[in-house]
């Protein structure tokens, strides 16, 4: 009996990534912890917040210009936090967060004043469309690729995407529930118990803080990393006008010019010459991918989940119970789907699994305000969330593996701040068509700009190249018919091409050329041929 069981457990292990995460250490298991716990707080104010203003008499208007701000918020923040997150350390930029999220749930818990709460919102962490904004996610995802190998990365970061779907899930189906039960009690008003929902979001923000303190060094960049340059295309040039002792400005800022000026100014140099860091052949792919990631995420913020609930609420008037089961039913199919996305990945591509997976997605949010029941408006919200995260882990192993190892940080955050900064202007188009009776004009558009997003990411990237900058040790996820390749054997290959180049001179025999093997995880055996053993064996 137990061999029967076996077979099966064995290959969902492995098959599902199970084997990747256990090969990649106690790490993994604490991020993925940390954005589960998170998420199931998310979860819990993605079905409340627009509802949660609605009962405190703010019109629709302002509620659209609160999650813009809000989302404007997240971008400075965010990308703040990103970008010096490698100098002064992920780990202390994460705790932070964490603060900020406490912080966020406290004042929400406490106050009603519409100013007070849009204050919190834009110097803490709320998330008003359920999805991980602010510095936590990209930070996150570079900490994993950090200590990832090529071949395990797309599944640990689709178990990072899976497992927060179910926290997601599980807030939702818990905060109906817990509204039903508050509201039921004598004393307890509608609006007493959104607030106390918001204690259990700052109670995740502690528990997020305890798992974060747990995380080892393993997680930072590593000091041979840290700081990087780019040189100008004639070197020598720069190198005659240097004396040795003229130390090389990494910061990008001008030292002759410290007058003070315009803080927005200073604030866009600085920006500058953090991207102006990113190298060339980074930036040429990155700027496609981001201008498509901001028509996505222009569509995401026009119809988030919050406002997709209120605008079930307002047409079909469903007891909050049953909206909270809707919602934690989507994001249980959303952590399903995900799940399937690394094997998918490795069998069709990431680029292929994040198209053929969003597109339909992508159309039924574009039919999602045109049935008259409410059975079968949830039925389409079901298929957008089963399959809308389904292309998260693809493209963040797709954004690893076509950036260099010390530019990922910086690459993520600042993709994370051009999808929230896209994002800042639909709630505000959104609030503006529901205060005149046309909220459906918002599904409409958004289908629309996602379904030019999958088109155009096809497009693009469907046969570029990756791993270029990772010495080809693992397999091409990218590739339909790419096959595991053990990393010994990639080793292999260029201790091989060490030996056939140490003939072409006698020189060069005498001086055998050095390879320099980074193993970065695991126990890693690697089986070579000694140079001179072949050199005896030839003769």
């Amino acid at each position: 009996m137990f061999e029967r069981i076996k077979g099966p457990l064995k290959w969902f292990y492995h098959e599902f990534g199970l084997a990747a995460i256990h090969e990649t250490g106690l790490d993994a298991y604490l991020i993925i912890l940390a954005r589960t716990c998170r998420m199931f707080a998310y979860g819990t104010n993605a079905l409340i917040l627009a509802i949660f203003f609605s009962a405190l008499e703010i019109s629709d208007h302002q509620i659209g210009l609160f999650m813009t701000f809000t989302l404007l918020g997240d971008v400075i923040l965010g990308t703040f936090l990103t970008l010096v997150a490698d100098r002064v350390g992920r780990r202390k930029v994460l705790i932070g967060g964490s603060l900020l999220m406490i912080l966020s749930g406290v004042v929400f818990a406490l106050f009603e004043n519409f100013w007070i709460l849009l204050l919190a919102a834009i110097v803490g962490v709320i998330s008003i469309t359920g999805g991980d904004f602010g510095p936590f996610r990209s930070i996150e995802e570079s900490m994993l690729s950090e200590i990832t190998t090529p071949s395990t990365r797309a599944d640990v970061l689709s178990w990072h995407v899976t497992t927060a779907l179910f926290g997601s899930s599980l807030g939702s189906e818990l905060s109906g529930r817990i509204l039903r039960f508050l509201q039921s009690k004598d004393g307890w008003s509608e609006v007493d118990s959104y607030h106390a929902l918001f204690w259990i979001y700052a109670v995740m923000g502690l528990v997020n803080l305890g798992v974060v303190l747990l995380l080892t060094d393993s997680c930072e960049l590593p000091q041979s990393r840290r700081t990087y340059a780019q040189l100008p295309q004639d070197e020598s040039i720069r190198d005659a006008n240097m004396s040795p002792e003229s130390p090389v400005e990494l910061s990008g800022a001008d030292p002759v010019n410290q007058s003070p000026q315009n803080w927005v100014i200073r604030s866009l140099k600085w920006f500058s010459s953090r991207l102006a860091q990113i190298s060339p052949s980074t930036r040429s792919v990155m700027y496609k991918l981001w201008f498509l990631l901001a028509v996505d995420s222009l569509a995401d913020g026009m119809v988030p989940y919050s406002l997709t609930n209120y605008y079930m609420d307002q047409k079909f008037h469903p007891p909050k119970s049953t909206l909270g089961d809707i919602t934690a039913f989507s994001y249980f199919l959303g952590a399903i789907s995900a799940s399937f996305a690394g094997p998918l990945a490795r069998k069709i591509g990431l680029i292929n699994t994040m198209v053929f997976t969003h597109t339909p997605s992508s159309t039924a949010v574009l039919l999602f305000p045109f049935p008259p029941y409410l059975w079968l408006t949830a039925g389409l919200l079901l298929i957008r969330a089963g399959l809308n995260n389904m292309d998260q882990a693809p493209r963040a192993a797709f954004i690893a593996a076509v950036v260099k190892p010390e530019e990922r940080t910086a690459v993520m955050g600042i993709t994370s701040a051009v999808r929230t900064l896209a994002a800042t202007t639909g709630p505000t188009v959104t609030g503006i068509l529901a205060a005149s009776q046309r909220f459906w004009i918002a599904f409409v558009a958004a289908g629309c700009c996602r379904l030019a997003y999958d088109f155009g990411l096809y497009a693009m990237f469907v046969n570029m190249k990756l791993h270029e900058h990772e010495n080809k040790q693992a397999d091409l996820p990218n590739e339909p018919d790419a096959r595991r390749i053990p990393d010994e054997e990639m080793e292999l290959e260029s201790l091989a091409d060490t030996d056939s180049g140490s003939e072409e001179s006698g020189t060069e025999k005498s001086e055998p050329r050095r390879v320099n093997l980074e193993v970065s995880y695991g126990n890693q055996r690697l089986r070579s041929r000694s140079p001179r053993r072949t050199s005896e064996v030839e003769s």
